[in-house]
């Protein structure tokens, strides 16, 4: 899966918003969002699957603590269509990361790794990022 964006130095703090706007692929598989430390400590694996490894639009949602990854998450809410412009708003505190959904629905994720910053994005798959903004 090539890597569509990568940044670091985000410094993203507890109670901020991180909006990420991005196209969909018209014939897209699925696409992830990493957030985290750096690439083998991510607090939040985000991977909408639209039909690849055996789910189907479902999001599954993962951490990673020192290159090893935790247990899944799925949520079975899908608003995302192949295709489209869509866009997801993720904050967090100590305890949980917030994703708000296109649609407007919102669900929490543990804070596994007990970050206090968020100073990296990777986004791959079918997904092209058009604009990540901070609020």
């Amino acid at each position: 899966m090539a890597c569509g964006l990568v940044a670091s130095n985000l410094n993203l703090k507890p109670g901020e918003c991180l909006r990420v706007r991005g196209e969909v692929a018209p014939d897209a598989k699925s696409f992830v969002l990493n957030l985290g430390k750096d690439s083998n400590n991510v607090c939040l694996h985000f991977n909408p699957r639209f039909d690849i490894h055996g789910d189907t639009n479902t999001i599954v949602c993962n951490s990673k603590d020192d290159g090893v990854w935790g247990t899944e998450l799925r949520e079975p809410a899908f608003p995302f269509q192949p295709g489209s412009v869509t866009e997801v708003c993720i904050s967090f505190d100590q305890a949980d990361l917030s994703i708000k959904l296109p649609d407007g629905y919102t669900f929490k994720f543990p804070n596994r790794l007990n970050l206090e910053a968020i100073n990296y994005l990777a986004a791959e798959g079918d997904f092209k990022i058009k604009c990540v903004a901070f609020e």
